[in-house]
């Protein structure tokens, strides 16, 4: 067994260790591409962590201390070495991202559209992400090609949390969020200047919910008010005298004496900590005046409101409600948490007299999905007729904390009364096992602001095709689903917004940045229609000279993994292959293979698409070949291949993972003396499982965040429902219970990577987090 030895303590944040942490697998050196060394080779991580790290441990085979061979006094070629991979980390990056866009139609030309990119950029060095905006004008030629006209440089965005356009573009929202007790700022621009500004104190809310979850920033259709969820003000703290409890009517000054912080209060876990309850709040942005929307209460917390179509003159905000009166378990990648659509009617800023009268007892929080144990992202029609939402009901009934997804819609009543009898309309089913290259379900998919074309019934969305992403259009009325980014394509591609029936998306592969490309349809909109796709010559895209040559020598394919042993109870979607994409260089020669890292996600339901990962390329960059693996059990694949996973962690997912490296091996794409394996949270758990399961298999493994021990875990993660449900399967919701048996906790145990921790022999590497409220640091510490 090695020696376990911990040798470094760091309290490094995400972009600091992306700086200067990975530990190169491959000090531990024949799996390396570079000369033998015994020191520490520091570059990027595979993963982007979530919490701030704590511990750096090392399992060292020869039992020795590895502190002593930390480089000192390096000679000059070594030194040479690492600056030149620490410019390439640097260099890779530099490059930017495309998160948002938004279009706008010119109000001089029909032929204009103005486009605004939020551009994300990390800074390294800083630990800061940078922000900023660019600028194009679309151009639309009478020969039907385009061209984009791009504003010089970007305007960086300097202490802004949110940027939120109005449904004209003739005003724009700005949220910078407080530090500390100050205040948020709300500032609403017009084409060349700011014309309100107001600062909101924390006595009537906190910061404004930016996490993409609960987040919601809404417009009304008017212009005039604005909803959107913020954290519920702090509560006075209680403060106690030496005769008790402060009195009312008396000052701090008047008590020689302590501060409580009052009722302990849960919050939603993993990325919540310390965040209050979300509550919905209207302002009106000529006053500045807030309004809290009461009828809520505390019994939810809200999140994704959307302004509604008005009823009989009556105006209604739509958002997700999520029970927040009972235990509140981690919430972050957690589909599974019950959720429901809501309808209250919008504070007036009237006068105090109609104020009281709009909130008689028929003004009352109204519950639109009766039938349904989730509804998310809600989004109506252009006309007003259909709201339009996600659900996932898979996850909620199931006990996944992930699966597939559906689309549904209620018709909106435009006059009587809105009620909780509105019928909820199926749209898009569950798909359980979808035939070869058809549509695999909705997975992951999220709603653009404005995801309509112009015949006011198709959406356009983003979702999980196997181990890529597609863009889909969705006929609301008929449910007919289609794929309009090209379907012979295996890079990934993502919708960013909507040019009338034209569509501005990225599509980018592990060996090509993010590019931009526009889509035209050819010919009249119809379910059948096709998408012409134009390359953009777009500033995003430029990257060094090295980085650029360096990807233009890799190559890369998804590869179909047929099931090992697939036993005859299994259902037909979990007897199908699953994927593993592969990423090499095109020089390889047969006899000489390049070292092969195995990457694995966590989850288990989720996915590692074929799109550009820095980190990825980083590593294909050093002379690695990558096995990117999609095992059964990941999104996109269908609801049967999913759920054949719970009840067997630890064998399935352990078993296709050896299946796809005996299958490049076989296929002459790996040298089975040179096979690293990397993995975070669940595919931490893989990590540790294969090194115990398979000893002889590895050179090196990097573990984040490891499920090292789910009987550790259980009593001490954000989600000890996971603990139950991958273990037990679909047994384990009826039978979850916070205070698990010792028959529990000995199958628990039994499941984990622990259990084979005897006959572990691989150098590791332990990247742990030290606020990680998922998978808690102390899984990690007692492994190693």
């Amino acid at each position: 067994m090695p020696n376990l030895r911990l040798v470094h303590s760091l309290h490094f944040t995400s972009a600091t260790l992306s700086a200067t942490l990975y530990a190169n697998l491959i000090t531990f050196s024949s799996l390396s591409p570079f000369r033998k060394r015994k020191t520490f080779f520091l570059s990027r991580p595979i993963f982007n962590l979530s919490s701030s790290l704590s511990v750096l441990a090392v399992m060292d085979n020869t039992g020795g201390c590895r502190t002593k061979e930390m480089p000192v006094g390096l000679d000059a070629a070594t030194q040479e070495e690492y600056a030149s991979v620490s410019k390439l980390v640097q260099e890779f990056t530099d490059i930017p991202t495309i998160d948002k866009a938004w279009t706008f139609k010119s109000e001089t030309a029909d032929d204009v559209t103005h486009a605004m990119f939020l551009i994300g950029q990390p800074n390294l060095l800083s630990n800061k992400r940078r922000k900023s905006m660019l600028s194009s004008h679309i151009l639309q030629k009478s020969n039907n090609s385009i061209s984009f006209h791009w504003a010089p440089f970007p305007i960086e965005m300097t202490g802004v949390s949110a940027v939120v356009p109005s449904p004209s573009g003739s005003k724009l929202l700005i949220i910078r969020n407080p530090e500390g007790d100050s205040p948020t700022h709300f500032e609403i621009w017009g084409p060349s200047e700011v014309k309100n500004q107001f600062a909101i104190p924390r006595s009537i809310h906190g910061s404004v919910y930016l996490d993409g979850w609960f987040e919601g920033i809404s417009w009304n259709t008017d212009e005039t008010a604005i909803a959107y969820v913020a954290e519920e003000p702090d509560p006075p703290k209680p403060t106690f005298t030496g005769f008790g409890y402060k009195r009312e009517g008396t000052t701090d000054k008047d008590c020689g004496s302590w501060k409580g912080q009052g009722y302990w209060e849960e919050d939603w876990g993993e990325a919540y900590a310390g965040k209050r309850q979300p509550a919905l709040f209207v302002l009106d942005i000529h006053s500045g005046e807030v309004r809290t929307v009461t009828e809520v209460g505390r019994g939810l917390s809200v999140g994704q409101v959307v302004w509604a179509p008005s009823i009989d003159g009556h105006q209604y905000l739509v958002f997700v409600g999520w029970p927040s009166d009972s235990r509140k378990l981690g919430i972050k990648y957690c589909y599974n948490r019950p959720c429901a659509l809501y309808a209250v009617k919008a504070p007036s800023f009237k006068s105090e007299a109609s104020v009281t009268s709009s909130n008689a007892a028929e003004d009352l929080l109204i519950k639109l999905t009766q039938s349904i144990s989730s509804a998310f992202f809600p989004n109506f029609s252009p006309d007003g007729k259909f709201l339009v939402f996600l659900s996932a009901k898979s996850s909620v009934d199931s006990g996944a904390h992930s699966a597939t997804d559906s689309l549904h819609k209620i018709e909106w009543p435009s006059n009587g009364k809105l009620d909780s009898s509105l019928k909820v309309i199926d749209v898009v089913p569950v798909v359980m096992c979808p035939e070869d290259g058809c549509f695999p379900g909705l997975y992951h998919s999220k709603f653009l602001s404005k995801p309509w074309l112009s015949d006011g019934h198709t959406m356009v969305l983003s979702s999980v095709w196997g181990s890529t992403q597609a863009i889909l259009s969705v006929n609301v009325l008929s449910g007919q689903v289609s794929r309009i980014s090209p379907n012979d394509s295996n890079s990934s591609w993502d919708v960013l917004a909507l040019d009338g029936n034209n569509i501005i998306a990225i599509c980018s592969s592990p060996i090509e940045i993010a590019g931009i490309k526009y889509g035209v349809p050819a010919g009249n909109i119809s379910m059948d229609a096709k998408w012409n796709w134009l390359d953009v010559n777009s500033p995003t895209t430029k990257s060094s000279e090295k980085v650029l040559s360096l990807l233009a020598s890799l190559e890369f394919d998804i590869m179909k993994i047929p099931v090992r042993d697939a036993s005859e109870n299994l259902t037909k979607g979990a007897s199908k292959p699953f994927e593993a994409i592969y990423v090499s260089s095109k020089h390889q020669k047969p006899d000489s293979r390049d070292p092969l890292i195995v990457i694995l996600h966590g989850g288990p339901h989720a996915v590692l698409l074929s799109s550009f990962s820095k980190s990825h390329a980083f590593l294909s960059s050093l002379g690695y070949s990558l096995l990117i693996v999609n095992y059964r059990g990941s999104l996109g694949f269908g609801e049967e291949a999913l759920q054949s996973l719970p009840g067997k962690i630890g064998s399935q997912d352990v078993n296709d993972v050896l299946t796809a490296i005996d299958y490049a091996i076989d296929k002459g794409l790996a040298d089975p003396s040179k096979i690293a394996v990397v993995g975070g949270s669940h595919g931490g758990f893989l990590t540790t499982h294969l090194i115990g399961q398979a000893p002889d298999k590895f050179a090196a493994a990097v573990a984040r965040n490891p499920v090292c021990n789910i009987a550790l875990m259980v009593g001490t993660s954000d989600i000890p429902d996971w603990c139950f449900f991958e273990t037990y399967g679909h047994e384990g919701k009826s039978i979850f219970t916070e205070s698990p048996s010792a028959e529990h906790l000995a199958v628990f145990y039994s499941k984990s990577p622990i259990s084979h921790i005897s006959k572990v022999k691989t150098p590791t590497l332990f990247l742990l987090g030290a606020q990680d409220l998922r998978v808690p640091v102390s899984t990690g510490i007692q492994y190693v």
